[in-house]
Order: C-alpha cells, then sequence, then structure tokens
C-alpha cells in the first residue's frame, strides 16, 4: 500500500516499531519469509479478512468497479460475469454482493475458472480447470447459457523472477483472455485484465482497439507500489460485424 493510506498521527518511527518481522524459520526459504512479512503488515490484508473477503484482490475490484462503473445492480436480466484466475474467490465476491446484496440467488451465476480449487459461493459456478486448455472456452459458455457483459482476467502466472520471462507468460494469459472474451460478449461488454508493465502489449491493445470503443489502463491504489501490474479496461464492445471490426477506440491513462 503507498504512503498515502497511512493513518495521519503516526510518524515512520511508530510504523516501524508497530510493524511485525517474521523469524526465519529452518527449510523456509528468505522468499516465504518475506512474503509472510509483507502479509503481517499489508493494511489491506488485514481489512479484508475483518470484512470477510476472501482476499485483498477484493478491494482492486471494488475500485475498478467505483472508477469505471463494471457492475450495473439494476440491469434485468442480471449481468452475466465471466471471473477467470477466480481463486480464492475474492472477486466473484464482491461481483455477486454489488449485483445481488447477501441472499444471492442462482440466476445468472459469475461463471469462475482457476487452476486450482475454489470453495463454493451462492450466485457462482466455479470451474477447476486450466483456461489454457482448448476446451475451456466451451466449458465457460456452457455454464454461461448466454452472451456475457463482463469477462474478468485477473491470471497470473507462475512467476519466475525474470521480469521478461514473467512479462511475456502474463500478456499470452490476457491475450487468449482477450479473444475469449471477444467470442462471448454482448454488444456494449466489458473486458477487464491484469498485465504486466513491459513493452509487449502492443498487440493486445491493437485487439481491443480493434474491438471496443474505448480502452483505458488503470492502477488500482490496492494494487502494491512494488508490482508492475496493472489493469487495461476495454468498454463498449462493438459486437462482430465486420464494418466494428475495423474501426479504432480512444485509449488513454486514467
Amino acid at each position: 500500500m503507498s504512503s498515502s493510506g497511512k493513518k495521519g498521527g503516526r510518524g515512520q518511527g511508530a510504523d516501524r516499531r508497530l510493524s511485525k518481522r517474521v523469524k526465519s524459520a529452518r527449510g523456509r526459504k528468505t522468499s516465504s519469509t518475506l512474503w509472510l512479512q509483507r502479509q503481517l503488515n499489508d493494511p489491506y490484508v488485514a481489512e479484508a479478512k475483518r470484512l470477510g473477503y476472501r482476499s485483498r484482490a477484493a478491494f482492486k475490484i471494488i475500485e475498478l468497479d467505483e472508477k469505471f462503473r463494471l457492475l450495473k445492480p439494476g440491469m434485468q436480466p442480471r449481468q452475466r460475469i465471466v471471473d477467470l484466475g477466480a481463486a480464492p474467490g475474492g472477486w466473484t465476491q464482491i461481483c455477486i454482493e454489488r449485483l445481488q446484496g447477501k441472499n444471492a440467488s442462482d440466476e445468472n451465476p459469475v461463471v469462475g475458472m482457476d487452476l486450482q480449487a475454489i470453495d463454493p459461493m451462492p450466485g457462482a459456478i466455479f470451474i477447476q480447470h486450466d483456461f489454457m486448455a482448448d476446451d475451456a472456452p466451451e466449458l465457460l459458455n456452457q455454464a454461461l447459457d448466454g452472451p456475457a457483459d463482463l469477462v474478468l482476467s485477473d491470471m497470473s502466472p507462475a512467476t519466475t523472477g525474470h521480469k521478461s520471462t514473467d512479462h511475456l507468460r502474463i500478456m499470452a494469459l490476457s491475450e487468449t483472455a482477450a479473444q475469449f472474451a471477444v467470442e462471448v460478449l454482448a454488444p456494449n461488454g466489458v473486458f477487464v485484465a491484469k498485465v504486466f508493465q513491459g513493452g509487449a502489449e502492443n498487440d493486445l491493445l491493437n485487439m481491443l482497439k480493434r474491438n471496443f470503443r474505448t480502452v483505458r489502463h488503470y492502477k488500482p491504489p490496492s494494487s502494491r507500489s512494488e508490482s508492475a501490474e496493472t489493469y487495461v479496461i476495454a468498454q463498449g464492445f462493438k459486437g462482430r460485424t465486420k464494418d466494428d471490426m475495423d474501426d479504432g477506440a480512444d485509449e488513454g491513462d486514467v
């Protein structure tokens, strides 16, 4: 979290005194120790636990929704939403709460997919499967039972620590998710995907600009400042007519 998230009246010295440190344990990698220490000192982790969110990532979709009005509670029939890279369910949880409140029904459930198993949630269908597998689109379409209004992708590859390799891997996921989105979205639909800054986004952006009226980048405040992640938000899907596919779109940072 950035320094703007610190509470007033507490100096840096006090922050250092209050921060928790994790003792190194035999057999534990230094990277694991640092990750645990970061989790213990992350206010978003603490707040997610207090509010009953499944992960700190819930705050990212909250911030994206507040900025771009992705979720439309009054829409009838209810929005059809796909959540790619859904585990442990934080984004799905917020989508359901904002669309349905606390009494979720199974009408047009949010459809999530992830390699990891996800605990069941009222108002959601979770599919444990590799999105990059050839049959993934068919499985998602069967669960959707109609065109999607919003496709979300918070997928991340297993990182190697090599920035160029990690960037190429996440771009492959994002490009595949974008191609899926243009196949399943209804006209005026929206696509949101996590990308890493690194200079290989041109193919993805060009494809999105051909298919959506507006394409923007945004880094939610809850994204860790040291992270290279940002999100691309493509709004106003034009549908799959030839004339629309040939038109451009506005692009910008927010």
